[in-house]
């Protein structure tokens, strides 16, 4: 018998504020001094955490462990489903590739995954007192029924009660959250023990006649209306609305280029603390301008979204842009796009055998069956130092998550070298960069979290433009961001109610 207590967090939609408001309880739990994990059974992101152990894992998780103050783990999301189209995933099992699936065969796999999901809470509650988990989109998906493991599937798997949560921002919440109720049968709405409302604008008195009313039809107490918070927490179906981040304020323009299978968004995190920095997503050539910096980022995709940036022409404004002497740089599938071609002789991603690359680097990667995961430490090479004065020598931190396997086709010069994979000692070459210094890329994401990498990158900006000027990185800490979210969250929900419907 598991001894922890659970609560589990669904929503009426996607993107509602369900990891958010799971990573709040998560730190009002930690904070009241319980030991707290959350959990996921089925995550469904391309915005993924590699563990210590190398296993693989969706990042809402990991944001949701640092709020307990503990280790990531796999137990915390036994199943991810990376897409890679419309209508397939990679799914990933306790952290390590399984195989990809059509959304047919997973649906006829999930059965199978059951006691899997179960082993994976069932530790988790074993050695914690409270597990708070996380459903998928929406329980009252009535397609989805059959042989669900993340709604009401797993709330019977770990037989606890469940809160609902709604996004007002978007309105119509309250037939939302009435139409939840009534698409669920009678056992799922017995699991319903509360309403909570988020992303509210405005004075809740005004709200609170509409709030009797829903209590009143759905015959569920609202736990708490909580306000719209500008408080960014890595989310599961956040890439949308991140996408539509820009950062308008800010001397250097950076555009970071839009691919359909973006992935590990959260590297530009980081790029957001600098005052200096004007950030934008590039979706089409008409768009691109003249940024001071291009970024290429991470894909699921490499060849498929290459094929997008050549289809949309623009691949033709980042060659343009490049042979002007600007810079460009590729984070892992961006990196490899960067190259002469991209080979996939066994069909990994698609049937494409050999695509031609933009050619801004002299190097060709290989993609392979075997994926690397790990947290890894980079040496920047000693070439660095006509770009980079000062960095050449130093190490930094991040993780890795690629197929490919990139190599030198002669004139590309050594940017980075791997010294250390998870817990070995390791000798490799990590990233190239041009002979003009211009193009760069690295398998590293994360690179930007290194502080004084971001400080060195920002002054070569301004150097190109003859300025010579002190970077100001003002990064606001996690650890704040984490307590500022458990006090709104305090201050707006019923949380000693929420206690006593747990049992505690």
């Amino acid at each position: 018998m598991s001894r922890a207590k659970s609560i589990m967090i669904q929503g009426t939609a996607s993107s509602v504020g369900k990891s958010m408001l799971v990573t709040a309880l998560c730190r009002i739990f930690t904070l009241d001094g319980f030991r707290v994990a959350p959990f996921k059974s089925q995550n469904m992101a391309l915005n993924s955490f590699v563990t210590v152990d190398g296993g693989e894992i969706g990042r809402a998780q990991a944001v949701q462990a640092e709020a307990c103050g503990i280790e990531p783990s796999v137990l915390m999301n036994p199943v991810l489903l990376k897409p890679s189209s419309d209508v397939g995933s990679q799914v990933i099992i306790k952290g390590k590739v399984f195989k990809n699936m059509t959304a047919e065969e997973y649906q006829r796999f999930k059965p199978e995954l059951r006691e899997i999901i179960k082993d994976a809470y069932e530790e988790l509650a074993a050695n914690h007192d409270i597990v708070v988990i996380e459903g998928a989109g929406s329980p009252a998906e009535i397609n989805l029924k059959d042989n669900d493991i993340v709604n009401m599937g797993m709330a019977e798997i770990a037989d606890c009660p469940v809160l609902i949560v709604g996004d007002i921002d978007k309105g119509g919440v309250f037939a939302s959250i009435v139409g939840t109720m009534i698409l669920l049968d009678q056992r799922e709405r017995k699991r319903v023990s509360g309403i909570i409302i988020n992303k509210f604008r405005g004075d809740v008195e005004i709200l609170r006649p509409g709030l009797s009313m829903l209590e009143k039809i759905i015959k569920r107490p609202v736990l708490g209306v909580i306000p719209y918070m500008r408080i960014h927490i890595d989310e599961e179906d956040s890439a949308t609305e991140h996408l539509r981040l820009t950062k308008e304020d800010g001397d250097l323009d950076v555009a970071i280029v839009y691919l359909p299978h973006i992935s590990n968004f959260t590297d530009f995190e980081p790029l957001y603390s600098v005052n200096e920095l004007k950030i934008r997503y590039v979706y089409s050539a008409d768009t691109f301008g003249s940024p001071d910096l291009v970024i290429i980022p991470g894909t699921k995709n490499t060849i498929g979204d290459l094929l997008y940036l050549k289809y949309n022409k623009i691949s033709e404004e980042i060659i343009r842009y490049a042979r002007e002497g600007r810079l460009v740089i590729g984070i892992c599938g961006g990196f490899q796009m960067l190259g002469k071609e991209i080979l996939d002789p066994y069909g990994i991603e698609s049937d494409i055998k050999e695509t031609e690359g933009l050619g801004l680097l002299d190097i060709s990667t290989t993609i392979e069956g075997e994926k690397i995961t790990a947290q890894t430490i980079i040496q920047l090479e000693p070439a660095i130092s006509s770009i980079f004065p000062g960095l050449s020598g130093s190490t930094l931190k991040g993780y890795e998550i690629h197929m490919g396997r990139t190599e030198d086709l002669g004139n590309s010069i050594p940017f980075s070298r791997i010294i250390k994979r998870g817990e070995f000692l390791c000798n490799e070459i990590d990233g190239y960069m041009s002979c003009d210094g211009n193009v760069f890329g690295t398998y590293l994401h994360g690179i930007f979290d290194n502080e004084s990498f971001l400080k060195g990158l920002v002054s070569l900006i301004y150097r190109r433009k003859g300025i010579e000027k002190d970077v100001d990185i003002n990064p606001v800490t996690e650890e704040f961001k984490y307590n500022e979210l458990a006090r709104i969250v305090r201050e707006s929900v019923d949380i000693q109610e929420i206690y006593r419907i747990m049992g505690l």
